[in-house]
């Protein structure tokens, strides 16, 4: 089984920001999947279907970002997985907009929902996909940022970077995350419409 999660923070208001980008990573698979969000629980939204032959399990934690963990908990309680059966999406400040980069492990860095995971199951050998969403502005504050919403330049690399991350996770179903690190990593934005 492989759960794959994706990051952002519940409700309307923040439905379009770029720190939901995971959300919006995940709800892009399901569609595409055909595996739809059926199952609305105290901390998740749950979409649970098959790909690749494999169980797989698409998740929106309920919690606010920060509270991340309480959600990956949950799933780890509830499925009986270990934290290696979890796949995390979310949002990069430190990686240019339309990159993705996949890594087995590592510490949550300076993002609060990663940083709840990691916390919570007391690891950091965590599976993870990043999608970058660049750097803000010169003279712009971080929080405004990562809680605003794309501009319409930026939207069609957006959509690429989401289409992506789909396809670096349909490798990791059919092969492995060895496989998706050393194919997806070095992908450039500009090249991604292969």
């Amino acid at each position: 089984m492989r759960i794959i999660v994706g990051l952002g923070n519940p409700g309307d208001r923040h439905r379009d920001s770029r720190h939901n980008l995971g959300f919006r990573c995940v709800d892009f698979m399901s569609r595409q999947w055909e595996i739809p969000f059926s199952e609305r629980r105290a901390k998740a939204m749950l979409a649970i279907g098959r790909r690749h032959e494999r169980d797989v399990v698409l998740v929106k934690p309920r919690t606010f970002m920060n509270n991340s963990g309480e959600g990956v908990s949950y799933l780890i309680d509830r499925f009986g997985v270990r934290a290696s059966d979890i796949l995390i999406i979310y949002d990069d400040l430190e990686l240019a907009l339309g990159r993705i980069r996949i890594r087995v492990q590592g510490s949550g860095g300076t993002h609060n929902g990663m940083r709840s995971i990691v916390s919570a199951l007391q690891t950091q050998e965590i599976p993870r996909l990043r999608v970058g969403i660049g750097s803000p502005p010169l003279g712009q504050e971080t929080i405004p940022y990562v809680l605003g919403r794309f501009s319409k330049d930026e939207s069609e690399t957006v959509s690429r970077s989401v289409e992506l991350a789909a396809q670096a996770v349909e490798c990791i179903l059919e092969e492995n995350i060895d496989a998706a690190m050393s194919r997806f990593n070095s992908v450039q934005p500009e090249s991604q419409t292969n």
